[in-house]
């Protein structure tokens, strides 16, 4: 039946299942033990470490056992470092022994570490000596002083050590509830400070599955894993996404688009998930026309706007059915979904429908109306999938959380009759020119199509007279250059003339959270301190 309104829910298939990740983990390894699992994907082949489930699981008990020699249920143990076997061990030895693991971004610097372990009043923090340049041991042992509640500073480089520890006699592990808490994710900050988003075993566990089944990946494929574990991208809709379908999975330490094809060749590769920023990387690699990509079955993005001309671009060249995911941390992280039977116009120009026992409305942002179909407003969901809430920040919470239970995204969206939504960019990225409210969605899809941009970035400037003035910040495909006129042109021969970009930059790169999203506010912030050149 179409649709009038701007509300609809997802089917009842698959069932919700109440269960921890520990429970999911076990079930695996029960159900096919001798499986590949879990594969260190690193550039030397002869390093590439790999467990099967049987050993994953033993190995997660182990961890759990050592951490409960450390910490007490409820504690809040911080993880800083790149994708390690060793996290993944962590992530799920945490949950069976009732830990919340506070995932960290590796790319932090000393203020921001602080802040985080502080706000999270952590107990611990399993760190690595350092990775890309950060020295993050003395960074940690740095910071340590000013936070009262860090008891125990534990290295990766000592793993064994500390699961060592686990092996007195007397350790036991706790009964863990699926609707316990079981990770604190902070928010990536692409319009200012961080809150930590209190997840739990049961909106994780089943969002990361549904997300898998509806991507289409086959019991028992070869999941090449390149979003960071510190994102809800890689340890929730990666990790437990993979081990949901009994997956081989190929952990990439950190993303490398030579070695991901790489690694996608030499195992086979079937499934992958990855930020544009990352499929654009891999398509611009000298090494994506030779590889073999033959064995792929399933493709998904998301974390930020996916241009359509990305979408069909990238299923014209591998020839894999390709989906769109939608959602944020505070919801487990994905509320909306395209499938891989879905039309092109719909993988190209929307964010699908709800998963599974997943509501869906759009709002007026300002009177909370549900409003008519086709008409843009603020996405809100609510489901299984919503957060306990912010970590010890009552009033975040209640400003996100509604008294039905509904969250607040933040996003601007419409809803067709159909139920399939699309994303036209956040309310705070909103630009209003003279009382006129332009959609930068709108702009970037259409940028991104030029032959000469790589990536688009709209951005709305003050102005005196205007209140705010369109800008573009565009990176040039390799080879390419960006010509102000031409593209004022083509911009100008395809929508009204209020919408055309008054200021244009060419960046070489963008401003990017740890998940790919681009930072916005940097590059307005770069702006207003004069850091930046018009064209």
């Amino acid at each position: 039946m179409a649709l009038t309104l701007s509300h609809t829910r997802g089917p009842s298939e698959p069932p919700l299942r109440d269960l921890t990740l520990g429970d999911l983990l076990a079930w695996a390894a029960e159900t096919t033990p001798d499986r590949i699992a879990l594969i260190a994907g690193v550039a030397d082949p002869a390093a590439r470490r790999q467990w099967t489930y049987a050993q994953l699981h033993a190995e997660a008990l182990r961890t759990a056992r050592a951490l409960r020699a450390h910490f007490e249920p409820g504690e809040r143990v911080a993880v800083w470092a790149q994708n390690l076997p060793e996290w993944v061990m962590l992530e799920f030895g945490a949950a069976l022994a009732g830990v919340v693991l506070v995932t960290v971004n590796p790319a932090f610097r000393a203020q921001e570490l602080e802040y985080v372990l502080k706000q999270s009043r952590s107990a611990g923090i399993f760190v690595v000596e350092a990775f890309r340049g950060n020295p993050m041991l003395a960074t940690v042992l740095k910071v340590a002083p000013d936070c009262p509640e860090l008891r125990h500073v534990l290295r990766f480089d000592q793993w064994d050590e500390f699961l060592a520890r686990g092996e007195a006699p007397g350790i036991a592990l706790p009964t863990v509830q699926p609707m316990d808490a079981v990770m604190i994710q902070y928010t990536s900050g692409t319009t200012g400070f961080p809150k930590g988003a209190l997840l739990h075993h049961r909106g994780l566990a089943n969002n990361g599955a549904h997300t898998a089944e509806r991507m289409g990946v086959k019991d028992g494929a070869v999941w090449v894993t390149t979003m960071p574990l510190f994102h809800t991208g890689g340890c929730v809709c990666c990790v437990l996404g993979a081990v949901s379908k009994r997956c081989t999975q190929v952990l990439v330490e950190a993303f490398e688009p030579g070695l991901v094809l790489e690694l996608f060749g030499s195992y086979r590769g079937n499934a992958m998930i990855g930020v544009p920023t990352m499929l654009v990387a891999m398509m611009e690699h000298p090494s994506f026309a030779d590889t073999d990509l033959s064995s792929t079955q399933a493709i998904c993005s998301g974390g930020s706007t996916v241009p359509a001309a990305l979408v069909q671009q990238f299923e014209q060249r591998l020839g894999a059915p390709f989906t769109i995911v939608f959602g944020q941390t505070e919801c487990s992280p994905v509320a909306t979904m395209t499938r891989p039977d879905d039309s092109v116009a719909d993988k190209a120009g929307t964010i699908g429908t709800p998963l599974p026992h997943v509501e869906v409305k759009i709002i007026d942002p300002d009177t909370g109306a549900t409003l008519p179909v086709g008409q843009i407003g603020e996405f809100c969901t609510r489901g299984y999938l919503v957060m306990h809430g912010y970590f010890e920040n009552p009033e975040a919470t209640a400003a996100a959380i509604d008294a039905d239970g509904w969250l607040h995204t933040g996003d601007l969206c419409a809803m067709d009759a159909r139920g399939y939504c699309t994303v036209e960019g956040r309310l705070k990225d909103m630009i209003i020119r003279g009382g006129e409210n332009i959609y930068p969605r709108e702009l970037e899809e259409l940028l991104f199509r030029h032959a000469s941009v790589g990536e688009v970035a709209v951005v709305g400037l003050p102005d005196a007279k205007w209140g705010e003035q369109v800008a573009a910040f565009l990176r040039p495909k390799p080879g390419q250059r960006i010509d102000k006129d031409q593209l004022s042109d083509y911009m100008r021969d395809k929508l009204a003339p209020h919408k055309t970009p008054r200021h244009w930059f060419v960046l070489d790169a963008f401003p990017l959270t740890g998940s790919g999203k681009i930072q916005k506010f940097k590059l307005r912030d770069s702006w207003l301190k004069g850091e930046l050149s018009e064209l």
